[in-house]
């Protein structure tokens, strides 16, 4: 028990404690721990003398500098802030060093240096493959054999929040014979789950590796414009339709927070290559939630994921690409086997042609200027409890067309 008043069902109890970087009200940036309803200054408690900081981690913009510690430091740090905060006698020395969240600004919690987003949802790829090759297999012949993914734009992912601003490109209309420019049509939304490395690696990183070099776990929103992506992923992959927002979640879920989550996932036939083979369980059991205007539009479970981080992480660096403290790596649009668990709009709506009602009557197909979308998610915690993985928000602003 903590003598900090943690509300039961706030998810952000003892069994979290997930990293964010704030600032107080006319104050710099600086690293903290969500604690309930209040985030823990981790740079006033190191002046204090109170928890070690040995490289000026927490007197700092980003995570990084702490990521990159290593996952000593990571346990040690967390075992003295629940030593803190449980022990009556370190109350009064802890407590100046509290403040509401509600009081402070929330920042994209790392320096982001590469971002690769992948296509792990067997349910998903399923879906996309029978809307636009209704004829055909749904799945190319390489999807159960690799983790499909695609290297996207570091400098455009924000924090939740920040405004996105719908964009602009080159989209082919139903019935047009020649591509037309302005604003996307077919704005989407991507519900997924991301995790972030800590530790840098000069080559590949084995399944075993995981938690020596990955910090934590983020939500993402990986906005898509559907109708500039058809036209440009014509033979390449996603460019202008992903690289103008990526939203993540404020708060990063350290990996040790997650153990009680970790569950088999589904049976992979074929089996992996024996680079991608992985001893350990690490299907995370994590429910999300999407909501549209503060209406419930989907529930995407992440157990359903085929291929697993540990994976993902292993096949990014398999082919010798450096791991570099910052990387982020998303799981591609969460989808279960049922409607109401699609993570995506594409789905939800199968390409528009059935639109979603939403409970209080609204309709969409994609999304609309002034739609305010939220993704959040909760796990199992190691204490018995459910711990929250916070949530990441945008709202869509018009376009701003090139002059």
């Amino acid at each position: 028990m903590s003598w900090v008043e943690i509300p039961q069902d706030s998810g952000l109890g003892l069994a979290n404690l997930p990293y964010g970087v704030f600032s107080p009200p006319g104050g710099p940036p600086r690293v903290g721990v969500a604690v309930g309803a209040s985030v823990l200054n981790l740079a006033g408690l190191a002046a204090d003398c109170l928890i070690e900081d040995r490289g000026r981690w927490f007197a700092a913009a980003s995570l990084n500098g702490f990521m990159a510690a290593g996952p000593s430091a990571w346990r040690a740090n967390r075992a003295r802030i629940t030593e803190l905060l449980t022990d009556d006698s370190y109350a009064d020395h802890v407590q100046p060093h509290l403040m509401a969240v509600a009081d402070v600004d929330l920042h994209r919690p790392i320096e982001v240096a590469d971002y690769v987003d992948f296509y792990s949802s067997l349910h998903h790829a399923t879906n996309v493959g029978r809307i636009f090759r209704p004829a055909g297999q749904p799945l190319l012949p390489n999807w159960r054999r690799l983790p499909v993914g695609y290297h996207g734009r570091a400098g455009t992912v924000v924090v939740s929040g920040t405004p996105v601003v719908r964009p602009c490109g080159q989209r082919l209309r139903p019935g047009e014979q020649t591509p037309s420019y302005g604003p996307s049509l077919r704005l989407d939304l991507e519900a997924e789950v991301g995790f972030v490395a800590g530790v840098p690696a000069a080559g590949p990183v084995s399944p075993a590796d995981f938690r020596d070099h990955v910090f934590g776990f983020v939500l993402v929103n990986d906005w898509s414009a559907r109708d500039v992506q058809a036209w440009e992923s014509q033979p390449l992959g996603p460019f202008l339709s992903k690289s103008f927002a990526t939203s993540i979640s404020p708060w990063v879920v350290p990996v040790a927070a997650l153990e009680a989550a970790r569950v088999s996932p589904p049976t992979q036939d074929p089996e992996p290559l024996a680079y991608l083979r992985c001893a350990e369980p690490w299907g995370l059991d994590l429910t999300l939630e999407v909501l549209v205007n503060g209406q419930p539009a989907s529930k995407p479970p992440f157990r359903e994921m085929y291929w697993t981080p540990p994976q993902q992480l292993a096949h990014a660096t398999v082919n010798g690409a450096a791991l570099r403290t910052g990387d982020l790596f998303a799981s591609g649009t969460v989808s279960g086997p049922d409607r109401d668990q699609r993570g995506c709009l594409l789905e939800l709506t199968w390409n528009g042609e059935e639109p979603l009602e939403l409970p209080d009557g609204t309709k969409r197909t994609f999304l609309e200027d002034g739609d305010t979308v939220t993704v959040r998610a909760t796990a199992p915690g190691t204490d018995g409890s459910r711990i929250s993985l916070g949530e990441v928000t945008g709202t869509v602003h018009p376009a701003v067309p090139a002059s």
